[in-house]
């Protein structure tokens, strides 16, 4: 039984935003399948996500829409690209049929646009067609989403927070989904270094929703930026009860948890926690976030000096089909990292040697655009640095990085870069790299006051460039 509370056709006519179906079952469907998008939890009672997208094509084989948010979904989770996937660039190009055939509003049509951009790898075209869209429809929320994801991506820090402070004031608390629209501008507070401003605009979506593990999220971005440890763990021990249940964030949830341990130096705690829930988690979902977050967990791990390459074996299992996707840098070199810790030489060949024709002639692809000036070199370093040749990898670091940001992903998470580079740089025999460490961990204690991984490293240094 589809729950009342979800829109049928009159009622998405009557917030302005009319769907191209007859079916009010589609409709709900539709409305389904946004809810959790928007919540990170499956709704089991409705088959999760994928029964939804099943069911409202079912309702209605010819609702563009309906189309639209399947293949939509499948596309920004970034596990599966229409280059080496038939099925789904044949699922992109049946939608553009359906929208062809029909008279579909132009709303409708803005949205087709967009995916097949972002599913050829155009993905600044496609946030600006989401723009475009939510520039007349701002309470369009599958634009919303799908621009904060696509400009987060990117790396488009300023672009993913003004994007929904522009749609803020168009929303009301009595609006379906209005409190998680705090949690997503808190992120893009948190990701423009506001941290106050991000706190109490996560909180306020807390307030309203407890379930909110976006905004659970956000906080915890907050206190790990301020590197204030003790906090985050209170935070996340007092409110898992809530956010553990949103099955889609709840790993990543448990990554910055461990995090904060890591943080400590209490490395038997960050293991607990990666073996009792992110290995698991990311095993047992094969999800692309859940994935890199365990890769970047051991990654981190390692440098600290921890043995972990056990781990990396068991996570190259779900990681090693995704190495010649390239469909997100960011994927790529944390998938790299799961090679090289597993020290499966072939895959991360495989990996290399596909990325690199792709950088040669990337087309339209942002991503392959990026990998020659960016991605590869990054890929390069952790390839020289788990050979142990750390001048290598400070050299091919260096020159950019001020340009890790365009990787994507959170500065949390970009985090385990700049650590690259500070070890190399530390273990380098170069003593100009030495000196450009100290500078670093400099930078980085200015940046993140009371960081004790920052106090250690710079003990560290301090000890090998006597």
């Amino acid at each position: 039984m589809i729950p009342a509370s979800f829109r049928d056709c009159k009622a998405w006519q009557k917030e302005g935003l009319p769907l191209s179906t007859s079916s009010n079952e589609a409709c709900k469907m539709y409305d389904a399948i946004l809810t959790q998008y928007m919540t990170w939890r499956s709704d089991e009672t409705l088959g999760g996500l994928s029964g939804c997208i099943s069911a409202v094509q079912a309702a209605d084989p010819n609702f563009v829409m309906g189309h639209v948010v399947g293949t939509g979904l499948e596309l920004i989770g970034t596990g599966s690209s229409v280059r080496l996937n038939e099925r789904l660039a044949g699922a992109v190009r049946h939608m553009a049929e359906l929208a062809a055939a029909q008279d579909i509003t132009p709303r409708e049509r803005l949205h087709v646009r967009a995916i097949q951009q972002f599913a050829k790898g155009s993905f600044p075209e496609a946030c600006d067609l989401w723009d475009e869209i939510l520039l007349e429809y701002p309470t369009d929320v599958l634009a919303i989403k799908l621009s904060h994801d696509g400009l987060f991506y990117m790396g488009r820090q300023t672009q993913m927070r003004d994007t929904v402070a522009r749609v803020l004031p168009h929303w009301n608390q009595n609006m379906p989904l209005y409190s998680y629209l705090k949690g997503m501008y808190s992120f893009g507070l948190v990701e423009t270094r506001c941290y106050d401003q991000a706190e109490k605009m996560a909180k306020e979506g807390l307030a309203l929703v407890p379930e909110d593990a976006w905004a659970a999220h956000s906080v915890a971005h907050v206190h790990e930026m301020r590197a204030e440890m003790d906090k985050g763990l209170k935070f996340m021990e007092t409110t898992e009860k809530d956010w553990q249940v949103c099955d889609m964030i709840a790993c990543h949830n448990y990554w910055h948890w461990a995090l904060y341990f890591i943080e400590k130096g209490e490395y038997e705690a960050a293991l607990s926690l990666y073996d009792s829930q992110v290995a698991r988690r990311s095993v047992g979902s094969g999800g692309i976030l859940d994935i890199v977050d365990a890769c970047s967990l051991l990654c981190r791990l390692e440098m600290e000096g921890v043995s972990v390459k056990d781990r990396f074996r068991e996570l190259l299992q779900v990681s090693q089909s995704h190495a010649e996707d390239h469909i997100l840098m960011f994927n790529d070199l944390h998938f790299l990292m799961a090679s090289l810790g597993a020290k499966e030489e072939k895959t991360t060949h495989r990996l290399l040697d596909t990325l690199r024709e792709l950088a040669e002639a990337p087309g339209e692809n942002y991503q392959h655009q990026l990998a020659k000036g960016v991605g590869l070199p990054m890929c390069q370093a952790l390839l020289a640095y788990d050979q142990g040749d750390f001048g290598t990898a400070v050299e091919l670091l260096r020159p950019i990085r001020y340009r890790f940001t365009e990787i994507g992903g959170s500065d949390a998470q970009r985090d385990v870069f700049n650590q690259l580079l500070i070890h190399a740089a530390m273990k380098s025999d170069n003593k100009l790299h030495q000196r450009f460490a100290r500078c670093l961990l400099v930078e980085r204690d200015a940046a993140r006051p009371n960081s004790l991984l920052t106090d250690r490293l710079i003990q560290r240094a301090n000890a090998l460039h006597v």
